[in-house]
């Protein structure tokens, strides 16, 4: 080989790990969950997946396992893009259709619950990865059943909170809302819409107005996770807390954005990206409300990225691996003329 070739060769070679890298970074995760009023997996991980206080989250790791609660931060769909009611089947909103989460479905009326009260209330959503997006929370229905599969049906029709691109403090979103009056045991549903990717995440937070459960036992209060805990924890968790990368397909069901960002479908609500990836966003309203990216927006990512950067990450890293190989051809052709139409040496 001549002096020459070597060199093309070795140039061609050396842009190949970069278009693969470049394909590697679509898209980034976003990561959290509702703390105040506390979510399900959110107090069952603060309780300690090992050995859990409650009766609910004992059920709950019992179903589902324990790393569910050490991901606490990932119960999501990669390619939601809005369409909240068509990707999750009544019965598993709790867990955005994904078995790794199944235990967050169980109906019960002792789940860990936060006080609730009608009015003005100042809500809390640990942003583990922070990203620009929508959020919007539901309130149950009056005549609400705890000890039934929650259902789509038993959510009010429209967010009673809705906010775009809340106030970031101490690694937290910080929004306000007007809940309505209610009595009793009730369950807060919330989705976040990222503005910048088509992924979502979904919480189910019990809460409790006045001192009346629904006229069952008592059940526990409710903590949030610490910031000891949440490192403690982290660990143990297969979701990249920087919201790059997280676990992978692990059950799927979920599209888990997980640590190598792979949207996986399957049968736990029917989100396999073939199935979606076409899927035009559906329209803000009511239950099913959210978002989806708009090409060329200038929505950025606290971590980086609008919402055309994946898709301007792939086309350029597969032109970067098109150009190498166009290039190694170019230099062999080259090296074969130079040789007087014989191969060089």
């Amino acid at each position: 080989m001549t002096a020459r070739r070597k060199a093309f060769t070795v140039a061609a070679l050396g842009l190949a790990p970069l278009a693969l890298a470049g394909l590697a970074t679509a898209p980034a995760s976003a990561h959290g969950s509702m703390t105040d009023p506390v979510s399900r997996v959110s107090a069952c991980f603060a309780e300690g997946p090992e050995n859990p206080r409650s009766a609910a989250c004992k059920a709950a790791i019992a179903a589902g396992g324990t790393q569910a609660f050490y991901d606490w931060n990932e119960v999501n769909i990669a390619n939601a893009a809005g369409n909240h009611q068509q990707l999750i089947p009544d019965g598993k909103l709790c867990s955005a259709g994904r078995d790794k989460y199944k235990g967050l479905d169980l109906p019960r009326a002792d789940w860990p619950s936060s006080p609730m009260s009608a009015g003005n209330r100042t809500f809390t959503y640990k942003a583990t990865a922070p990203h620009k997006g929508s959020f919007e929370l539901y309130l149950t229905k009056d005549g609400y059943d705890p000890a039934k599969p929650l259902t789509w049906s038993d959510l009010e029709e429209k967010p009673f909170a809705k906010v775009t691109d809340p106030k970031l403090e101490n690694g937290a979103y910080v929004f306000n809302g007007i809940v309505p009056k209610k009595s009793g045991r009730h369950l807060i549903y919330s989705i976040w819409q990222r503005s910048d990717s088509p992924e979502a995440f979904y919480t189910c937070s019990d809460v409790v107005f006045g001192k009346d459960n629904g006229g069952g036992a008592p059940a526990p209060t409710a903590s949030a996770p610490t910031e000891e805990e949440i490192e403690e924890g982290a660990e143990q968790s297969t979701v990249d807390h920087e919201g790059h990368g997280g676990d992978g397909p692990d059950d799927g069901n979920g599209a888990g954005s997980g640590k190598d960002d792979a949207a996986q479908g399957g049968e736990g609500g029917g989100n396999a990206p073939e199935a979606n990836a076409a899927a035009e966003p559906a329209e803000a309203d009511g239950a099913g409300a959210g978002s989806a990216p708009a090409a060329g927006s200038d929505n950025l990512a606290k971590t980086g990225g609008d919402s055309s950067t994946p898709y301007l990450a792939v086309g350029g890293a597969a032109a970067l691996a098109i150009g190498a190989a166009a290039l190694f051809g170019t230099a062999r052709r080259r090296a074969v003329s130079a040789g007087g139409g014989r191969h060089a040496r």
